[in-house]
């Protein structure tokens, strides 16, 4: 594409797929809840929130499963002295396992309140919705507040909390063949990168990069949006620029004036592309969107920049010295 001009666009595809959290190894997660008199709730959880949001989606998903605020969900997390373990943050695991924990544990404290609800208003368990502090029978007119049900847990000595734990069903893998079930749930995502070319001075531009996710259920859309386009960031600067260089076992370049990163301005236009396809084993039907964010960006780029140039490059990252290394014979000066 591009014509005559040494400056050529082109478009790419990278394709993905990705397995939620360990591979063919436990994986389990805890966590506790505690709803308390004034209608709100604490969550302990081990999981370490680094940047990805979890504490916010946590407290989401034990909001929902006990029909309060998510305001009203006050988190502590990857605290040793009082969390259980929830494993690492890492593999796009999270939101999937401890997700799974606590909604668990939110069901147990919930189950407490549908019990005396049931009582309360003299009718089956099964049939008591709890939402917006309240807690209905389905299909009739009778309710009760969540506040009267906690007021009536005190006066009873009814304490409304709840443990949880989720180790998703894989299994070890063969040491022969490697076959057995290495993760309980995959993320899938495809994305489009274009670029621009300099074929002259080898300078490469990533114009826009469209990114479709499978999420299963998008239980906090704003979240996944900024996992994509920072992912999309990271994955431009692993294709074009970042580089460790070793010498005698040292890094060379330990700074940010020759360890290069994309900055503000460099930023190309990301456009996230939310695919919601149930997960059965999630919690709500969602699942993790970490790692893949990243991983199809870079082969995106080196797609594109092929379908400018016709320049296969297998080494990373195409930096100008590397491009006009590669090609310096090649495009007409």
């Amino acid at each position: 594409m591009g014509g005559d001009s040494v400056i050529k666009t082109g478009i790419g595809i990278g394709c993905m797929w990705y397995g939620i959290g360990n591979t063919g190894l436990p994986n389990p997660a805890a966590a506790f809840v505690e709803v308390h008199s004034d209608c709100s709730a604490t969550l302990l959880t081990g999981c370490a929130d680094i940047g990805q949001g979890s504490n916010t989606v946590l407290a989401q998903i034990v909001a929902e499963t006990l029909g309060i605020d998510f305001e009203d969900v006050f988190v502590t997390s990857a605290d040793t002295g009082v969390t259980p373990e929830a494993g690492a943050t890492s593999a796009s695991r999270q939101t999937y396992i401890s997700g799974n924990a606590c909604k668990r544990a939110a069901e147990m404290a919930r189950q407490t309140l549908v019990d005396l609800a049931a009582d309360l208003l003299q009718d089956d368990k099964d049939k008591i919705l709890l939402k917006d502090k309240m807690a209905f029978v389905k299909d009739t007119d009778k309710s009760i507040s969540m506040a009267k049900l906690l007021e009536e847990c005190d006066r009873r000595g009814i304490l409304v909390i709840g443990s949880g734990s989720f180790n998703p069903d894989t299994t070890y893998l063969d040491a022969q063949t490697m076959a057995g079930i290495p993760y309980a749930t995959y993320a899938f995502a495809t994305h489009i990168a274009e670029v621009e070319v300099n074929t002259e001075t080898g300078e490469i531009k990533v114009k826009k990069i469209i990114a479709a996710h499978d999420v299963g259920k998008a239980v906090n859309p704003s979240l996944i949006e900024g996992q994509i386009e920072g992912g999309c960031l990271m994955g431009a600067g692993y294709a074009l620029l970042e580089e460790v260089l070793l010498s005698n076992g040292r890094i060379t370049n330990p700074n940010l004036s020759n360890y290069l990163l994309f900055t503000a301005k460099d930023v190309p236009e990301v456009y996230p592309i939310i695919v919601e396809e149930k997960e059965e084993t999630g919690p709500y039907g969602a699942k993790g969107v970490g790692e893949p964010s990243l991983i199809p960006t870079a082969p995106a780029i080196l797609n594109a920049i092929y379908n400018a140039t016709g320049e296969r490059f297998t080494d990373i990252p195409v930096t100008q010295e590397r491009f006009i290394e590669q090609t310096y014979y090649k495009f007409d000066k």
